[in-house]
């Protein structure tokens, strides 16, 4: 009887792991549509009025996703002037949803990402995670990848989809 070879444990694939990048924090997100006349109008004075009497510490250390959840038509100003107020408080604010927020913060990471280790070699990008990796950050990671590795996978070892492969 022949012995059982793990070939992938004996491989110089390495595994990209999105969900090892995930930033730790509190998710929160600011619904501005109460501050808004009739929840449609933005009327500066009282508009001015929410962002100086709202709690902004409440946002301490957390990524805070803007939105309006209106069909109100909201100047940027406004946002801008909210972000004014955040600044001091949250790690990173972003205008749309938490999927938005999400979507920022692994750009931000994977800008930032030394790839050196990847440099002509094969990768898989490690396809299940539990945290919530957006969509668009596997397409990041792939455009950043392609250019250094030899080859990129997605999906597990065992079971993975071939993307890339340097000619």
């Amino acid at each position: 009887m022949s012995e059982i070879i793990n070939r992938v444990a004996g491989s110089n694939l390495l595994t990209f792991d999105l969900e090892a990048l995930y930033p730790e924090g509190r998710r929160m997100e600011l619904d501005i549509k109460e501050w808004l006349f009739e929840e449609i109008i933005l009327r500066e004075k009282e508009f001015r009025k929410f962002v100086a009497g709202h709690d902004w510490k409440q946002y301490q250390d957390s990524y805070v996703a803007l939105y309006c959840s209106s069909e109100a038509i909201v100047p940027a100003w406004a946002y801008m002037l909210i972000t004014t107020q955040l600044q001091p408080f949250a790690r990173k604010v972003v205008l749309g949803n938490l999927e938005s927020l999400e979507t920022s913060l692994f750009e931000s990471l994977l800008d930032r990402l030394d790839l050196e280790q990847y440099i002509d070699k094969p990768v898989i990008i490690k396809g299940c995670s539990h945290k919530p990796v957006p969509p668009n950050a596997y397409v990041q990671a792939t455009y950043r990848l392609q250019q250094v590795a030899r080859s990129l996978f997605y999906g597990e070892a065992c079971s993975s989809v071939p993307l890339f492969k340097r000619k």
